[in-house]
This record gives C-alpha cells, sequence and structure tokens, in this order.
C-alpha cells in the first residue's frame, strides 16, 4: 500500500483485532488510531485527520456488518483495499481467577456471535455486548468484579495485564474477518483486482435478473452480494456487489454500463488490489 499512508484509523481500543489488520495490510509503518465508533472512522478519513480508516465489513461465522454498508453509501470515500484476518478468540479474566468462578462475559456483538456454541456450554454464565472486543478487556481490568470475563485477542489479554482462561474459543477454526480500507482518494487496483459497487432496481418483475445477467453474460465472477433496506421506501432494496475485476478493464467497464441501463442508482465504491490468503 501506498507509503503516504501514516495515519490509519479504526474502531475500538489498542489490542481490536481491526488494528492487527491494519497493522498487517499496510506495508509501509503507520500510526493506528482508534476511534470509538465506525461513524467516526469514516469522519476521521472525511475531515482528513487519518489517512485512511479500516472497517470490518463480513466474518466467515457471523456474517456481514450491516451498518458499515449503510456508512460506506453515506459517505463519499473511496475503497481502496480489503484484509482478512484469521480471528481467534480467548476468553480473558482476572489473574488467578478459575473458568468455574465466571459469571458474565463481555464482548463485541461479532465475538459473541462467533463463539455461541462456546458460550451455551457454560452454564450459569451470561453474555452481554460491549463496542469492542479489546475494550471488553480494558473494562475488564478496571472493574473489581471476579466472576467477570471478556472475549477477546492474546494481544489484547498482554496489553492489559489480564489471565487467558481458554484459547480458540471460536466456533470454528475457519474463523475470518474481512476489512475494507477507505480513503478520499481511489486505489490503482492493478491485475488482480476485486470492485465494489451499490446500485437499486425499479421494483419490477425480472428487473435483479436482468442486473445480474450482466456479469454472467461477461463470465464475471461475482463474489458478494448484500441487499439493504432502502430508507424511505419499503420492501424496496440497495444492491452491494463485490466482483472480480478492475474499472480499467475494458470487459468491466462495459458490464457497468450495461448495468446502468437498468439501475436507478449505480456507484462504485472502488476499484482495488485483491487480497488473497496465503
Amino acid at each position: 500500500m501506498d507509503i503516504t499512508f501514516r495515519r490509519v484509523a479504526f474502531q475500538g481500543e489498542a489490542g481490536a483485532y481491526s488494528e492487527a489488520a491494519a497493522s498487517e495490510h499496510f506495508s509501509s509503518p503507520i500510526e493506528t488510531i482508534p476511534q470509538l465508533s465506525f461513524e467516526a472512522v469514516f469522519q476521521s478519513v472525511v475531515e482528513g485527520d487519518c489517512d485512511a480508516g479500516l472497517i470490518p465489513i463480513e466474518n466467515s461465522l457471523a456474517g456481514s456488518i450491516h451498518h458499515n454498508y449503510d456508512l460506506l453509501l453515506r459517505h463519499d470515500l473511496n475503497v481502496i483495499g480489503e484484509h482478512f484476518l484469521p480471528i481467534h478468540h480467548c476468553l480473558i479474566g482476572h489473574p488467578g481467577v478459575l473458568l468455574k468462578e465466571i459469571r458474565k462475559i463481555i464482548s463485541h456483538p461479532q465475538a459473541l456471535a462467533q463463539c455461541y456454541g462456546y458460550l451455551r456450554s457454560l452454564p450459569g454464565v451470561e453474555s452481554e455486548p460491549v463496542y469492542d472486543t479489546a475494550g471488553s478487556v480494558k473494562i475488564l481490568r478496571k472493574s473489581d468484579d471476579r466472576t467477570l470475563a471478556a472475549i477477546a485477542s492474546r494481544r489484547a489479554a498482554e496489553l492489559y495485564g489480564m489471565h487467558i482462561l481458554a484459547e480458540n474459543i471460536e466456533d470454528h477454526e475457519a474463523n475470518i474477518t474481512r476489512f475494507l480500507i477507505i480513503a478520499s482518494t481511489p486505489a490503482v487496483p492493478g491485475k488482480d483486482a476485486k470492485t465494489s459497487i451499490v446500485f437499486s432496481l425499479d421494483n419490477q418483475p425480472g428487473a435483479l435478473f436482468k442486473a445480474l445477467s450482466v456479469f454472467a453474460l461477461r463470465n464475471i465472477d461475482l463474489t458478494k452480494i448484500e441487499s439493504r433496506p432502502l430508507v424511505g421506501k419499503p420492501w424496496e432494496y440497495l444492491f452491494y456487489i463485490d466482483f472480480a475485476g478492475s474499472t480499467e478493464d475494458i470487459v468491466t467497464a462495459h458490464a457497468l454500463s450495461h448495468l446502468g441501463e437498468y439501475a436507478v442508482m449505480l456507484r462504485v465504491l472502488g476499484s482495488y488490489p485483491r487480497h488473497r490468503l496465503d
């Protein structure tokens, strides 16, 4: 990634998975800037306080982070990259506490969802969502309640001086979160690229079939389809699509031009280098 990216915003506290993804993604040294909310991540980039932001968009176990799809449409920013991060959760408590003493577990809602099976295996233990995984460990550290535990990364436990009670508690070992990198300027996508778009259609028979056919006719691989309610128009939807290819490709350009014949609204969110896990 471009060495001009110095300050990168993420939602959460130091030790969050988003921070780890940002540190992995950028080849040059960066300063990671924690933000309290996803809205604040977008705003910090819009206002120029940060050069880029990193947001989670979907998880292989818990699904999409719908709010971030809405924020992509709401802000005039570009998706300039993606990053896949394997997620391995730890159950974290105060030093000296035993697992059998735990009565409440806190974490981000996505982390709780990814550990649903493990949480069900703990009788008499309730779970409560909080704003961040690493933030849950920060809350734990400030609490005198030794029956309280948190779900977060090993780094978060080490950073806040807490004790790991159990490791790899996610419901499946293939627990991967996909993050998007957002910035004010577009990326140079390169040959191995992915493009993200959002569009809306008239509510009439065959509309979605016709829209998707522009990709099928050109053998373009759709890697993600997500629908979101169109605010103010009940039972009408926005469609978010990721597909393999760059807007610099002639085939892709023709597909988007063809889609524009059917779409009421069409916006390219970004065309960017595709990330592949080793």
